[in-house]
């Protein structure tokens, strides 16, 4: 017993020495950020890599000495990068001769970004005062201090699990602050509506679609946030830019029956006149003012609420005693004089239920305040047409090329594959004709061949038919097909989710985009399981496609991701990629849709299923 508890003081103190170098790489770290704020990224980058090792000790330590074992938990380390075929680095769009800075850009957001980075830096703030704190509780306790160290080391340098979206309290005073924030960018946005309206009242014209745009920014970001912060999703509303001009074959630039030489002029007046005939344009402006009113009508009655809550609950506990030690007088707006502690007893009641009163409501007004803001900064139907004509201008050429090069595929395939073999039998045909009547022995073993050969050829040609257009998505439609796709997968795949049968089109679309990531996600991602949840609602098809492999992964990278991206294109849809170093990778495909006009009675896939 004497032993244990010496060895267990003698192991404190180790622990209590070692807590203290903490500051040492606090400090460290806090030099390698000055030079950060200089352009030397690597500097920040091996201060916090160069901590590391001591934290990993004492993550040792705990489990070894205090019999608390605590996982690494960082996220793996970015991979090298690969020089291409040309002898270029490439991230994105830009190319790099050498590796070595792109090699630390990785490494500084890898590190940077890491969730337990912030967490080493908090633990070497503290761990230095729980190191002091040990030593005094390691000679009470022995063992049992050693112990609650290990517990408070796990706690910092731990893996942690992911975070609910937090209490009661948490959700409303968050609810609050997305009102508070609704109501400040629609004052931003009425703020640079009143110069624009100025500008445009003083015949500074060409002056106009500068501001237009510059206001359309900061009501970009209301409509961005309302989206983060209540789900209320508004689409950007405005019409396409006009196109820069184009001159004429004797290189003057035309604008009706005036001829410019050089294409300002004739770009300033179709913006202008962009600017002024876009409907939004003045929709904006008159949300910027009727939002402004109506969102601070909904959003001032909860916060005084809250605040006169808040400021009564201190009043009365806070600044009433020190008044009245500092024998000065004390008064709160809203409630009788209390000069006694059973007077500010009874109040307190009142003031916490306006506190609650003013927290009940928010999450619900701040979702109504974004509907609301929805009716005049959303789109029109006639911006949602210009929208889509402008985007089915883009993706037409793309498509072009997309079924262009699927017909070249086609035709290699039935050229080099389907096509020889069908040559191929015709010969063995005529070689049967040749020895039926002179060896009708060999005649037959070529019969035979020639039977091996058709069934070949068909598996082949089905094989063909099936990467054009699969029959289980004629037969079943997208939802059964998919889960069949996961059937086939290498991957752990689950499914969820119910779909009706869609156009034919668009489930084809849908069906190679998911056959697409889930190889990306098997091959480049070397993911174990991924998810696949479908869902089409008002019009919309929409699926999300999570993978638990090492991400990574980006658009720039590789022709796969592009071509889903061209080939939701052709619909109209949308492709969203989130995919962190360390992972999780998540893809998100909307496609607009309608049902399947020639279904009788549309299937509807079971809910979930796991392969």
């Amino acid at each position: 017993m004497i032993r244990t508890y010496r060895t267990s003081v003698r192991r404190g103190f180790a622990l209590a020495g070692l807590a203290l170098v903490s500051w040492l790489d606090l400090l460290l770290e806090l030099v390698g950020f000055c030079l950060l704020c200089v352009g030397l990224v690597f500097a920040y980058t091996l201060a916090l890599e160069g901590t590391r090792p001591r934290a990993a000790l004492t993550r040792r330590l705990a489990g070894r000495w205090c019999g608390i074992e605590v996982e690494p938990p960082y996220r793996p380390a970015p991979p090298e990068p690969e020089r291409e075929r040309d002898g270029w680095y490439r991230d994105g769009n830009n190319l790099f001769k050498r590796s070595w800075f792109l090699r630390w850009t990785k490494r500084f957001e890898w590190i940077s970004d890491d969730p337990a980075t912030g967490r080493d830096l908090g633990w070497q703030l503290w761990n230095p005062f729980a190191g002091l704190l040990l030593v005094p509780a390691v000679l009470v306790a022995g063992p049992g201090a050693l112990r609650l160290y290990g517990k408070w080391t796990r706690w910092w340098l731990g893996p942690r699990p992911a975070r609910s979206e937090g209490g009661w309290f948490k959700t409303r005073l968050k609810a609050l602050g997305f009102q508070l924030a609704l109501v400040g960018l629609s004052v931003a946005q009425l703020a640079m509506a009143i110069p624009t309206l100025l500008v445009l009242a003083v015949g500074f014209a060409p002056l106009f679609p500068t501001l237009v745009v510059a206001g359309r920014s900061v009501t970009d970001t209301l409509r961005r946030e309302a989206k983060n912060w209540t789900g209320v999703r508004i689409d950007r509303p405005y019409l396409p830019e006009p196109s820069f001009p184009v001159p004429r074959p004797d290189g003057l630039y035309q604008r009706g029956r005036q001829l410019y030489d050089t294409p300002w002029w004739p770009a300033r007046f179709d913006r202008c006149r962009w600017a002024i005939r876009d409907r939004a344009t003045w929709r904006d402006m008159a949300a910027a003012v009727v939002n402004s009113v109506v969102l601070s009508l909904m959003a001032v009655p909860t916060a005084a609420l809250v605040f006169f809550g808040l400021w009564g609950f201190l009043a009365l506990w806070v600044w009433r005693p020190i008044a009245r030690w500092t024998d000065t007088s004390w008064s709160m707006i809203g409630l009788p004089e209390a000069t006694t502690h059973w007077q500010a007893l009874a109040m307190t009641p009142v003031v916490v239920a306006a506190f609650i009163a003013g927290l009940v409501a928010t999450p619900w007004l701040a979702r109504k305040g974004a509907q609301f803001a929805k009716l005049l900064l959303g789109p029109t139907e006639a911006s949602r047409l210009g929208q889509r004509v402008e985007r089915l201008k883009q993706t037409r050429t793309d498509a072009s090329v997309a079924q262009a090069a699927e017909m070249r595929r086609i035709e290699r395939d039935l050229h080099d594959g389907v096509q020889s073999r069908l040559v191929a039998m015709g010969m063995k045909l005529g070689a049967v004709e040749a020895l039926i009547d002179s060896d009708p022995a060999a005649a037959k073993r070529l019969a035979a061949e020639l039977r091996q050969t058709s069934s070949e050829t068909l598996t082949e040609l089905r094989l063909l038919v099936r990467g054009i257009h699969p029959p289980v998505l004629s037969e079943r439609g997208l939802g059964d097909a998919v889960r069949a796709m996961a059937l086939d997968s290498p991957l752990r795949a689950s499914v969820t989710g119910s779909l009706p049968r869609l156009e034919q089109p668009a489930e084809a679309c849908a069906y190679f985009a998911v056959s697409e990531l889930l190889g990306n996600a098997a091959k480049h991602g070397e993911a174990r399981r991924v998810s696949i949840d479908l869902d089409y609602d008002d019009g919309l098809l929409r699926i999300e496609v999570t993978d638990d492999g090492k991400g990574g992964a980006n658009a720039a990278g590789g022709s796969g991701i592009r071509g889903i991206e061209r080939r939701l294109g052709t619909f109209d849809g949308t492709f969203a990629l989130t995919s962190p170093l360390g992972g999780p990778t998540k893809a998100t495909l909307e496609i607009p849709c309608q049902l399947d006009p020639d279904a009788s009675s549309p299937r509807t896939s079971t809910s979930s299923e796991t392969a």
